[in-house]
C-alpha cells in the first residue's frame, strides 16, 4: 500500500451518530457521479456513518465500482477536479478524500470481492442491534490507542468485522 503523503498519526475519535451523514453522502454521491459519469457503475454509502444509530469517526465512506481502479488515467483527473485528493494506492483499490478529510471515496473493480464484503457488513450492522453494539464497543476500545497511521486502526477491526459478517 502506498500512502500518498506518508503515514498520518491522528487521534481516532468516535462520535455519536449524526443524522446529517446520509445527506452528506447524497451530496458527495452527486459530485462523484458528475465527475465520473458512466465510469462509475455503483456508488454506495458504506462504513459506520451509513448505519443509523452507530457511533463512528465523522468520515463518510463511499464505495464506487469502476472498470479498473488501477487505471488512474480514467479516474484521477476527474476526481481531483471534483475536489478529491488521492490518498491510498494499492492493487485493485484507490482511496481519495476531501481536503477536509471528512469523506473517503473508495474505488474498486465492478467484480471485486471488496464490494460485496463492504456492502454485506454494512447490511449486517443495519439489521442487527447486537452487531452494532459489539462493533461500536470494539471501535471505542481501539480508539483509545495511539496509532502510527489511521489505516492501522482500520486493520485492527478486521477480525471483528469478519466474525460479525460470518455469524449474521
Amino acid at each position: 500500500m502506498i500512502l500518498v503523503g506518508g503515514p498520518e498519526s491522528v487521534p481516532i475519535v468516535i462520535v455519536a451518530y449524526d443524522p446529517c451523514w446520509p445527506e452528506r453522502y447524497h451530496f458527495e454521491r452527486d459530485r462523484i457521479s458528475a465527475a465520473l459519469g458512466r465510469n462509475a457503475s455503483l456508488i454506495e454509502h458504506i462504513g459506520s456513518t451509513s448505519v443509523p444509530g452507530l457511533g463512528a469517526k465523522p468520515i463518510v465512506d463511499i464505495l464506487v465500482a469502476v472498470a479498473d481502479p488501477d487505471d488512474d488515467a480514467q479516474h484521477r483527473d476527474a476526481l481531483e477536479r471534483a475536489g478529491y485528493v488521492l490518498r491510498v494506492i494499492e492493487p485493485g483499490h484507490r482511496m481519495y478524500r476531501t481536503a477536509t478529510r471528512d469523506v473517503h471515496v473508495h474505488l474498486w473493480a465492478h467484480e471485486s470481492d471488496d464490494i460485496e464484503r463492504h456492502l454485506a457488513f454494512r447490511d449486517v450492522l443495519r439489521s442487527s442491534a447486537e452487531a452494532r453494539t459489539i462493533y461500536e464497543r470494539v471501535k471505542r476500545d481501539l480508539a483509545r490507542r495511539a496509532w502510527v497511521d489511521s489505516n492501522d486502526y482500520a486493520g485492527a477491526k478486521s477480525d471483528v468485522i469478519a466474525r460479525l459478517t460470518r455469524t449474521e
